[in-house]
């Protein structure tokens, strides 16, 4: 199939190239020790085809790749050169069919990738980026193969197609015409240029990220400088300090946001400061890791890449293919919202200075004060801060009484461990899933900790994608990034870290539950502007009391969390939302601004634009610096949200409808579970989106719960 994991986001790749299969250079088979070595070529023989990860090493991915990038060409050269009529069968469906081996290659690599990287793994990274951007260009300009797509396309009315399959013709005829197959040959050389380009510099991009974000770690010097932080958390410092060879020093790792999770926590500013800036200045401050001119040639290169497929800019070129349609869409939501959420987040700035000048500070809030002053108010506010919310959200119980039972209770699944199967990582859990017959359904993978070798952020990936063409059970995985605690202690999370996991099961149901023919619909394979939406439904359980008293038990005494700490939980539901809304409308704002520029406008300097486009967007409030700076954005610039990182509130005034009807629907029960997986997590992307919300809504979507919510309204 033509749908490569590109990137951990599983983001199909865009791009396109050459005239013709048959120009493409083949390869003989490799019949050499290598090749024979790798386990990878076969599907394995595990349960649900579950990687042996025991058994494939790095050297065994070269040989795969050049191997399965052979087979899948002599697929497709079998398909352009079928000299039968076209049919859907012996076209659409066998291009469906073909490259089973590359995809199986390509989604393990780039999943260990995000998740267990290693120096010779980024190496072969780079070296595959601009190889595997010129197979896919073969294949999205080869003229025959369009060609037969074009005759199918015409005859499309006496075909009898069924709904599905109508689709999947729909989508590769689409995919075609994006890549440049109405292109010349002389554009669609230029084309294939820059996709080589944007290919290698979108990896350059985030290898960067994750190379500074590790280099950028705080070392602290002194015990008392880490004063508010628990116990286990100066002990987890001092763990990393000494993993690095510093022994009797402290290191505080960065998360991958600008924000920090122990900037709430710690009382010296000094530090707090150093730790923000530490945050905020990567990739702009020299260096090896530098960004600042590889999102200017990214930016350039994309804009380039629009004006010759006949869009005015990429971010109408992407959004053309996502459920908002137009930037006219996207801009408007983005501007009526910000006035409203920069007015929110002033008044709370001022609020937090009322708290500075009681305590005679001396100085003006700024970002690296926001979260630790903002947890004084909570306190005050509401009697209650993050810490005392920790020790009753212990991780195994959050799982598996929380996430776990939410799920059973909605769709009647039940989770049993698999430690029969080996695992990447020792930290990484497997879990056999159980449809409510009690038929096996699906794995799970849990993979909760950071690491220094795995990505920053939350994310879900399939290892396996459902579908009945294939008769494949999926495999799905999920990743957070909660600090490892010493061993022996419990994991303790914050209430962000819970929400987090509730969130990407969200994700994971929607591939868990995904019911389609063709892999290319499977489970979170829908817009992008529409696959945050069953996520952020999932975050509602996370509180929801029959749920909250289950996991929520204090990890020592197992007391349930008590009923006035839920209560204040409630009542501070909508604090905080300024700042929330702010950052995150002025990181969608810059993706935009970058996106939305031609190749003439293309500035000189990052920073001075960034700075430039805060500005005019009216989003420039210091105390409140976007959730990504554009030299660490590695959702627009190093994987598949670019021009699209708008779609987590868009997505979010379905959910909060969503949310609304589940409601005033009685909640947690079988039958709203039920409904809400028979109507849209089963659907994946074989009906059009927002059909399925309307079939599971009974109407289209209303953004009044959405402004309430956010405190906008």
């Amino acid at each position: 199939m033509l749908m490569l994991l590109c990137s951990a986001l599983a983001i199909q790749s865009s791009v396109a190239a050459d005239t013709s299969v048959t120009s493409a250079p083949t390869s003989k088979p490799l019949m050499n020790k290598a090749l024979a070595a790798t386990p990878l070529l076969a599907a394995s023989t595990l349960a649900y085809e579950y990687p042996a990860f025991d058994q494939i090493r790095n050297e065994h991915y070269a040989p795969a790749f050049a191997e399965g990038m052979r087979l899948h060409l002599a697929e497709i050269n079998a398909i352009a050169n079928n000299a039968a009529k076209p049919t859907f069968e012996n076209t659409v469906v066998a291009l469906e069919r073909a490259g089973q081996t590359l995809n199986r290659v390509s989604t393990i690599f780039f999943n260990q990738i995000a998740t267990n990287t290693n120096p010779t793994l980024e190496a072969l990274s780079t070296d595959l980026a601009p190889k595997l951007s010129a197979h896919q260009d073969v294949i999205l300009m080869n003229a025959k193969l369009f060609k037969r797509i074009n005759a199918i396309i015409s005859q499309r009315d006496k075909l009898k197609l069924d709904a599905e399959s109508n689709r999947l013709l729909d989508r590769y005829y689409t995919d075609f015409v994006r890549a440049g197959a109405k292109l010349s040959d002389s554009d669609k050389a230029k084309l294939k240029t820059i996709n080589a380009q944007l290919a290698s510099l979108g990896t350059k991009f985030s290898q960067n990220v994750l190379k500074e974000t590790n280099a950028s770690a705080v070392i602290v010097e002194h015990k008392e400088q880490l004063k508010g932080l628990s116990e286990g958390e100066i002990s987890t410092a001092a763990a990393a300090a000494k993993a690095k060879g510093l022994d009797g020093k402290y290191l505080i790792p960065l998360m991958n946001t600008s924000g920090q999770p122990y900037l709430a926590s710690l009382e010296d500013r000094a530090v707090r400061q150093r730790l923000q800036e530490a945050s905020v200045n990567r990739g702009s401050h020299g260096g090896d890791f530098d960004n600042r001119d590889t999102a200017l040639q990214l930016a350039r290169l994309r804009a380039e890449r629009a004006q010759l497929l006949g869009y005015p800019n990429y971010a109408a070129y992407g959004l053309e293919d996502e459920t908002a349609k137009t930037t006219t869409a996207v801009n408007k939501m983005l501007s009526e919202l910000a006035p409203a959420a920069v007015a929110n987040a002033k008044n709370e700035a001022a609020e937090l200075q009322k708290i500075i000048d009681a305590n005679h500070g001396d100085f003006k809030l700024a970002a690296w004060d926001w979260a630790y002053y903002t947890e004084q108010l909570r306190t005050a506010k509401y009697a209650f801060d993050d810490t005392q919310l920790r020790p009753y959200f212990e991780l195994d119980s959050v799982l598996q009484n929380g996430v776990f039972f939410a799920a059973h209770q909605l769709y009647g699944i039940s989770f049993k461990e698999r430690k029969d199967l080996p695992v990447y990582h020792p930290s990484v859990r497997v879990f056999e899933v159980f449809d409510a017959d009690g038929k096996s359904m699906a794995l799970f993978i849990a993979d909760m900790y950071a690491r220094d070798s795995k990505r920053g952020g939350a994310w879900m990936n399939s290892y396996v994608e459902q579908s009945t063409l294939f008769n494949k059970k999926p495999v799905i995985a999920n990743h957070l990034n909660i600090p490892q605690p010493p061993k022996g202690e419990p994991t303790l999370l914050t209430a962000d870290e819970v929400k987090t996991a509730f969130h990407e099961f969200g994700h994971a149901l929607h591939g868990l539950f995904s019911q389609v023919h063709y892999p290319r619909f499977s489970g979170t394979n829908v817009p992008r502007d529409f696959v945050e939406y069953p996520s952020q439904v999932n975050e509602m359980w996370a509180t929801w009391p029959e749920v909250l008293k289950n996991y929520a038990k204090h990890y020592k005494t197992g007391e349930v969390i008590p009923q006035a700490l839920v209560d204040k939980i409630t009542a501070s539901n909508k604090f905080n939302q300024g700042f929330a809304t702010t950052e995150y409308l002025a990181a969608s704002l810059l993706d935009q601004r970058w996106h939305q520029l031609t190749p003439a406008q293309i500035p000189s300097d990052a920073i001075a634009f960034e700075k430039t486009a805060l500005q005019e967007a009216g989003v420039d409030f210091a105390p409140v610096p976007p959730r990504y700076r554009s030299t660490y954005f590695s959702h627009i610039f190093g994987g598949g949200y670019s021009a699209g990182y708008y779609a987590y509130l868009w997505s979010e005034v379905l959910d909060a409808d969503t949310v609304e009807w589940f409601k005033e629907n009685g909640g947690l029960t079988r039958k709203n579970g039920d409904w809400f997986r028979q109507q849209l997590l089963s659907r994946g992307g074989s009906i059009d989106p927002m059909e399925s919300f309307r079939n599971f809504r009974g109407r289209d979507p209303k953004i009044d719960p959405l402004l309430i919510r956010r405190g906008l309204k």
